[in-house]
């Protein structure tokens, strides 16, 4: 705990969690690691829902049953709630947002997406490990598919979100960010970030979590061009690993709906040719 100062403090434990009003019993508490048969679990969800997030728990636990897995849609859609996810369909939201926040509509329904810094996307995604797991959030810009920031985190707790938006804002800025209706989205530490840089709030509709499609893609080809294949043993590794990951997504991945540019030559606006015509194409337009 970091208001105490121990071992070598001239006070107690004990004294010490007297004057700061703490129980001393909480002082000497160890988070019990998750057990290997949880994390194998979480894992399996993982890939079902990657491969399928229209499937909700229901869904996912007949999966798990055909596997041979005998486990309950209740313990599946608690594991979903703590992974941050949920299915594309009708059921509980998965991702509850805090009640007393407000809930801004989505904005981009029938708008043309033309240029970069015009629609941003946020989302959060479970990242696996050997023997646990992370949380990443990722923000992109819609027009070009360029990963304009992202954070890793072993916690969902705000800080890594609200870390990502301000390392995106203080390079550039969008007219629209889009989102879902999860608690980091509507907290108002959130809210307030984008409100200060005048940036207009989108959020997706219930039942709507394919508003969020590019990231959605984005997360699909991570896990399954990087993630599963390197198998992390550390978050050390992983954050190496998915750092040196998206410098090849956003520089030197062609990107079929760019006409084969990359995400940053679009973003950027550098002047790349088409492999294969030697004529410069723009981006298909992005509907919303």
């Amino acid at each position: 705990m970091a208001l105490l100062d121990e071992p070598n403090s001239e006070l107690s434990l004990k004294r010490q969690a007297e004057l700061l009003s703490l129980n001393r019993s909480g002082l000497y508490y160890q988070a019990v690691p998750p057990s290997s048969e949880e994390v194998a679990l979480k894992h399996r969800i993982d890939q079902i829902y990657t491969e399928c997030p229209f499937y909700g728990s229901r869904r996912i636990a007949a999966v798990l049953h055909q596997e041979g897995r005998s486990i309950d849609y209740r313990t599946v859609r608690r594991h979903m709630r703590e992974m941050g996810i949920q299915g594309i369909c009708p059921g509980p939201n998965l991702s509850k947002r805090n009640l007393q926040h407000r809930i801004y509509p989505y904005l981009l329904r029938g708008i043309t997406i033309e240029r970069p810094d015009h629609v941003w996307g946020i989302d959060i995604t479970y990242v696996r490990l050997r023997h646990g797991w992370m949380y990443l959030v990722a923000i992109l810009d819609w027009y070009s598919r360029f990963v304009v920031s992202y954070e890793l985190d072993q916690t969902l707790d705000i800080g890594f979100v609200l870390q990502a938006v301000k390392r995106a804002l203080g390079d550039r800025q969008p007219e629209i960010l889009n989102s879902d209706q999860g608690s980091h989205f509507t907290s108002e530490k959130y809210l307030t970030l984008l409100r200060d840089a005048q940036v207009r709030i989108s959020m997706d509709g219930k039942e709507r979590a394919l508003d969020n499609i590019f990231t959605e893609r984005f997360w699909r080809s991570l896990k399954y061009e990087n993630v599963y294949l390197h198998d992390y043993d550390s978050p050390r590794q992983a954050r190496t690993g998915i750092e040196d990951y998206i410098e090849l997504y956003n520089h030197r991945r062609p990107h079929q709906s760019l006409q084969y540019r990359t995400p940053a030559s679009v973003y950027h606006k550098e002047v790349i040719v088409h492999p294969t015509t030697s004529v410069l194409l723009p981006p298909e337009p992005v509907k919303g």
